[in-house]
């Protein structure tokens, strides 16, 4: 089978426990990109945190496609141009602001390249701002200064004050957005029916890409949906058992093994 879309989730997959891609990877990616394979970039991030690794693979170059907000914006990396978009009801904006300030936890959302809180100096803003390489900035007023329409909000704090907000929130917003938690203290507050698997169906359909022509690498538990969807399924050696159960592939290699470039060095000569 020739492959002609590779799908990859970034933290733990892509990038290693530093956060970086390893000049092996990027030598791999590029060498496939020029081979005509082209990549998409899929994650929870916003747009402007995964920019960066979109020009150290050259894909502005070589042509590929953005994934961000875990599916709910798609984006060329050659042209910028914007293919999709679904973001949240403005009306459960002022909801989630308000359920997340009595559960004691704090709201963070993205203004084009800048992250937006009331408290900026929360350790896990903070560590937002060091995933998506993007400034924090402080707002008195949340609800009034996000910028419309929200692509999505994260709730960030403690994971035992994050529990009853997550149940709370399915129970109120449920039928309307996507409540997830992708780490522990992250719980992620997206337009309802948006996933990975989504959006990988969506560019299919803009790129005339058939489904068995598709692969996707991942290791946490958003990337089971688009795991299970491409035509290849693939786990990371250090995904989670959950993930390695939904793949068609378990990789024998972690992202800090240079996982993802051993496996598409395998797959140059099919290109």
């Amino acid at each position: 089978m020739k492959y002609k879309l590779l799908v990859l989730d970034l933290d733990g997959t892509l990038t290693n426990s530093t956060k970086e891609i390893t000049p092996y990877t990027k030598a791999t990616l590029i060498k496939a990109q020029q081979k005509g394979l082209h990549l998409a970039l899929a994650s929870g991030r916003p747009t402007y945190g995964i920019m960066p690794l979109v020009e150290e693979l050259e894909m502005d170059c070589y042509g590929g496609y953005i994934l961000s907000f875990n599916g709910g914006k798609i984006i060329d990396a050659m042209t910028k141009k914007v293919l999709f978009e679904q973001a949240l009801p403005p009306d459960v904006i002022p909801v989630l602001y308000q359920r997340s300030k009595e559960a004691g936890v704090d709201l963070l959302s993205y203004n084009g390249e800048d992250i937006i809180s009331e408290n900026p100096d929360n350790k896990y803003v903070q560590y937002e701002s060091f995933l998506t390489k993007m400034p924090v900035k402080k707002v008195e007023d949340f609800v009034r200064e996000i910028h419309q329409p929200a692509d999505k909000c994260l709730a960030v704090g403690e994971p035992g004050l994050l529990v009853p907000l997550e149940e709370k929130l399915r129970q109120e917003l449920g039928a309307r957005i996507n409540v997830y938690r992708s780490e522990p203290f992250y719980l992620e507050l997206v337009p309802k029916g948006i996933d990975k698997a989504n959006s990988l169906k969506v560019l299919r359909s803009r790129t005339k890409t058939k489904r068995e022509e598709t692969i996707a690498v991942g290791d946490g538990f958003n990337d089971i949906s688009m795991i299970q969807y491409a035509g290849l399924g693939v786990a990371m050696a250090n995904a989670q058992p959950p993930v390695k159960a939904q793949a068609d592939l378990v990789l024998p290699y972690s992202n800090d093994e240079d996982g993802v470039a051993r496996f598409v060095s395998e797959l140059l000569p099919q290109l």
